[in-house]
Order: structure tokens, then C-alpha cells, then sequence
């Protein structure tokens, strides 16, 4: 078990990113309302043809998310609140 406060977050955001990416599921779970909000419009406004894009980053989010040391995963994302990449 990690002993970095936040990085519990890491596997959870990493595994919605690459599954639910497209819907910005990963955001919201990560606490980036506006970015999340934003991935869903896109993907519901368009009629899922921008979903496809949102999907690819939700994919590589998620991988990133993932293959990141859960020290730098935190110091970025929970602490330094990075919304895209």
C-alpha cells in the first residue's frame, strides 16, 4: 500500500481514464469539474463523433496516469491541480 496521501487516487483515475475517457469520468473523480465538463459536452454534443476524441485522451490520460511514480502523480495532479496531460 502507498504512503503518499493522494496517490490512492491514481489507479481509480488511470482505470476510468482508459475506460470511461470520453466521458471525462477520470476528471470528476480527480476534482476537475470544468475539464470534466467539458470532455462530456463535447462527446454528447457532437453525437458521439467528437467522443472519439475525447476517448484518445481519456486513453492516454489514463496511461499516464498509471506509469507515473505516485509521488510525481500527486505533486502533479492532486496537489498541482494539472488538467490536461
Amino acid at each position: 500500500m502507498s504512503t503518499t496521501p493522494g496517490a490512492d487516487k491514481k489507479i481509480v483515475a488511470g482505470i476510468l481514464g482508459i475506460l470511461l475517457g470520453a466521458l471525462g469520468i477520470h476528471k470528476f473523480y480527480l476534482g476537475y469539474t470544468k475539464e470534466g465538463v467539458i470532455m462530456l459536452l463535447v462527446s454528447v454534443l457532437t453525437l458521439g463523433f467528437g467522443g472519439f476524441v475525447m476517448g484518445v485522451i481519456g486513453l492516454i490520460e489514463g496511461i499516464l496516469y498509471l506509469t507515473k511514480p505516485d509521488e510525481e502523480f500527486v505533486a502533479t495532479y492532486v496537489t498541482g491541480k494539472k488538467g490536461w496531460f
